[in-house]
């Protein structure tokens, strides 16, 4: 885990300014909580809900830390995702995802990835932001569409992931970032897999790797 904290000092960078947990006292030690077991490299004890923890507050919480990771991931790769390298949002040949948010956007439409992880990245705010769906204080009650909201944007989040690893694997090499991009989807997926927040038809694009993290949680 030192590997990722020391990539993280060097990269500071991000598509956006990182989002902070939820307030109080218990979000405080919800964040300590994963803080420590990150940092002592046991991520199969970092993802499990913590004894006497509500499942909705340590969803909350920790989507806060995920949705930071990949921001600072596909910042460090914005100069070499564009519209023009990357004219569709794609996992491979195969895998092709479009855009809707159900408000602004209700008709699924085609754009570029960039475009993509842009729309996502303001979406997945307007969701972190809105007190109704993730509130601020700790203890304040989620309302009864949350699990959906966390899978959409599990299975969202979970898109760029894919479309890193198909479009964008070997520039991850050339910088040396391969070992923390690993970690964090890693980590990533054994949240997801813990809390089944993740179909497993969506996770096709990298089926091969999930099984092999999967296999030896």
């Amino acid at each position: 885990m030192c590997l990722m904290m020391s990539w993280m000092c060097r990269n500071q960078r991000t598509f956006r300014p990182k989002k902070n947990a939820a307030s109080g006292n218990k979000g405080t030690q919800l964040k300590g909580h994963i803080d420590t077991t990150l940092g002592s490299g046991n991520l199969t004890e970092a993802v499990r809900l913590p004894p006497g923890v509500d499942r909705n507050e340590w969803l909350a919480v920790n989507i806060v830390d995920f949705f930071n990771q990949v921001n600072i991931l596909y910042g460090t790769l914005m100069e070499f995702c564009t519209p023009t390298t990357c004219p569709t949002m794609s996992a491979g040949p195969k895998f092709e995802y479009r855009w809707a948010d159900g408000v602004q956007i209700k008709k699924p439409i085609e754009v570029s990835a960039p475009k993509y992880v842009e729309h996502l990245m303001d979406w997945i705010e307007a969701q972190l932001d809105d007190e109704s769906i993730f509130p601020q204080k700790l203890g304040a009650p989620f309302p009864p569409n949350f699990q959906d909201v966390v899978k959409t944007i599990f299975k969202r989040l979970f898109r760029v992931y894919a479309h890193i690893y198909h479009s964008h694997f070997q520039k991850i090499v050339s910088l040396k970032e391969e070992a923390h991009l690993n970690t964090c989807f890693k980590h990533f997926t054994l949240f997801t897999w813990e809390f089944c927040l993740i179909d497993e038809r969506e996770l096709a694009p990298l089926n091969d790797l999930i099984e092999s993290i999967v296999l030896a949680y």
